[in-house]
């Protein structure tokens, strides 16, 4: 079995084969080859081409879930496992992890110990270095226990174990990565509704059957993060979008009858207000005091620097007396239109009458 734990800066990670087949003692290629040909082959059993071997060898009326290879080549689902893995490596850059596989790089419990350390800002009681099935199947418990104290209270649904995430379990893996996320705020955009066919193989009677059930991965991000409650956005948008036009309209007449003062004008709401500099501008103007420029960035280059200023915009907005926006800053730095209109409108609401 791979042992776990960071090597020098030739190997940044101890999975650098991105997921070879380990054979059993004992095992040849060929016996592993026979076994799975022979798993696709048998009655009832699921027709795939990628049955893990492994499946072969299930208890009686034990079961395995795995993806169906359709749903791993839809292009959502693809980009969702990207987005994530970009994430993940992003975190650990400085620890010099280099994730390439998520069900074989984070089975084990040492990628995820880390992640939630970085994310958390905490240290965990684990070993480093655990080889043994045992030794990584405690460091998951504490791992897993230590995200669940996290969860818990914000009512997410947990749907992870150690058995299914050290038995490599995509979905699980992907529900637990998504959850965590969220939690934390990734400065990342999921693609929303992203929905995989699961087949579940149970062996009965020495024979495997199988049957199919969807998994929904994610929602949308409003849901996800908690939000469910909808309002007139979701409305113009998803019914009325000839009236979003005119909302749009209002809105830049309102922020241009203000920001004309600076000689600043607004043509494009997504992209002119998601560097953040608009808005910090504007909630000056709007509240009738000088915003000292040491405070943002004047000219945002980096996704980061973007957030920065965008999120000290909100703390001005909070300062004015308004309710927290119900949008995310990185929402906004994405370009993402309804999480702009809302915070526009939001202003407008309350200095629409202001010359």
């Amino acid at each position: 079995m791979r042992g776990a734990g960071i090597l020098g800066p030739r190997c940044h990670h101890p999975y650098e084969d991105g997921g070879c087949v380990f054979l059993k003692a004992g095992s040849t290629v060929s016996d592993l080859q026979e076994e799975g040909k022979n798993a696709i082959n048998s009655p009832m059993s699921p027709a795939l081409a990628d049955v893990h071997p492994e499946d072969t060898q299930l208890e009686e009326n034990e079961e395995r879930t795995m993806i169906d290879p359709t749903s791993k080549e839809d292009p959502k689902f693809k980009e969702l496992v990207k987005v994530l893995l970009d994430w993940i490596n992003d975190v650990l850059v400085e620890e010099r992890i280099i994730v390439k596989q998520l069900e074989e790089d984070l089975y084990d419990g040492q990628v995820l110990q880390k992640l939630l350390e970085k994310l958390a800002g905490c240290k965990l009681n684990v070993a480093e270095v655990t080889q043994s099935e045992i030794g990584q199947k405690q460091k998951l418990q504490t791992v897993l226990e230590a995200v669940h104290d996290l969860l818990r209270p914000r009512g997410w649904a947990l749907r992870w174990s150690v058995d299914s995430i050290h038995g490599k379990n995509l979905v699980a893996i992907l529900h637990l990565l998504v959850s965590l996320a969220m939690h934390f705020r990734a400065p990342i955009r999921l693609p929303e509704h992203v929905t995989v066919q699961v087949v579940v193989v149970r062996k009965r009677e020495g024979l495997l059957h199988s049957s199919h059930i969807s998994e929904e991965l994610t929602t949308t991000t409003e849901m996800m993060m908690g939000r469910f409650e909808r309002d007139a956005f979701d409305t113009l948008f998803d019914h009325a979008p000839d009236k979003l036009s005119v909302v749009k309209k209002s809105l830049i007449t309102f922020v241009n009858k203000h920001l004309n003062k600076l000689n600043l004008e607004v043509t494009e709401l997504e992209t002119q207000f998601a560097d953040g500099v608009y808005l910090v501008l504007l909630m000056g103007l709007l509240e009738d005091y000088f915003v000292p420029l040491h405070n943002f960035y004047l000219t945002p280059e980096s996704f980061d620097q973007k957030v920065h200023n965008v999120s000290f915009a909100f703390e001005l907005m909070l300062d004015g007396g308004l309710k927290k926006p119900k949008a995310r800053p990185e929402d906004v730095v994405n370009l993402d239109l309804k999480s702009t209109l809302r915070v526009l409108y939001n202003l407008f609401t309350k200095y629409k009458n202001m010359e």
